[in-house]
């Protein structure tokens, strides 16, 4: 079994959820839909997704729950719901979500919003001490520069069951590694805290980018936070910007297939499929 822990959908028709969707926005703007992703995935061997939102607002989590209601391969949505409330609303916000089998993770979007801090919000922390009292999984999308909040916002919510999108987005294309080394270095001592292997390639020179220069993240974080707690995640479609799914699924391929640290199959699988299964609870 197969899992591409993270793609997205969007359509051109919902522009009131997507500030970023716009003729600017290159190969982005266009109709992103699970019919355009079924090709890939086969000639990939994927047999489910998870589907993550890409809008800060509710009306979108319901949209991609009613989109893929009927779809076998998505395996479940990781939807939005406004940290920043107080905690009687946001739980009820929550469960109501909760309810549809289809809901299986929370996400902010805390790389866009201006406050580098808003994690720490005490309203926020009481909030996600509640997601962590349900045992529900949290993606956590953000740049380097967000590495210390995380690490301080973990201290005070310890049993989080957290993923870190993207890999915190490194700035791959300046090699820029020492100091995100030591956040997430720092942040992969919390034993229920897990990694994606995704948005490389969007990170990179988009058009010049080569297998060696995502190696020594890579690297890192198989060293960090071992095989049993990394996914695969394609970052479908923002990744059309810099690669195909196909270049993005063997890219990691390969470079799994040649660290010293010679992953055997079950642990590829792991990486592939199983760690995603486990994370988000799916029962396929």
């Amino acid at each position: 079994m197969k899992i591409d822990a993270h793609q997205h959908f969007w359509s051109t028709k919902r522009p009131n959820d997507y500030g970023f969707l716009t003729p600017t926005a290159g190969v982005l703007y266009n109709e992103y839909l699970p019919a355009d992703l079924k090709p890939d995935l086969k000639v990939a061997g994927i047999n489910y997704t998870v589907l993550v939102q890409a809008a800060e607002t509710e009306e979108e989590t319901q949209w991609l729950l009613d989109l893929v209601k009927d779809e076998d391969e998505v395996a479940g949505v990781v939807g939005w719901v406004d940290f920043d409330t107080d905690a009687e609303t946001f739980t009820q916000r929550l469960n109501a979500f909760r309810e549809n089998p289809k809901f299986i993770g929370v996400r902010p979007m805390l790389q866009d919003l201006p406050d580098d801090r808003f994690i720490l919000r005490p309203r926020v922390v009481e909030n996600l001490k509640i997601v962590a009292s349900f045992d529900f999984p949290f993606d956590i999308l953000i740049y380097p520069k967000h590495l210390p909040h995380i690490y301080e916002m973990l201290q005070k919510v310890p049993g989080l069951r957290a993923v870190i999108d993207h890999m915190a987005k490194p700035e791959i294309r300046n090699q820029q590694i020492e100091a995100w080394l030591f956040w997430m270095k720092k942040i992969s001592e919390f034993p229920n805290v897990w990694c994606k292997l995704s948005g490389m390639v969007t990170e990179a020179d988009h058009k010049n980018w080569k297998e060696q220069d995502f190696v020594p993240y890579v690297q890192a974080i198989v060293n960090f936070f071992g095989s049993g707690r990394l996914m695969y995640g394609s970052d479908w479609p923002v990744c059309l910007q810099a690669a195909t799914y196909k270049q993005v699924h063997h890219l990691l391929t390969d470079i799994l297939g040649k660290l010293p640290e010679k992953l055997d199959d079950a642990q590829r699988d792991a990486i592939f499929g199983g760690n995603a299964a486990k994370f988000y609870k799916l029962n396929l």
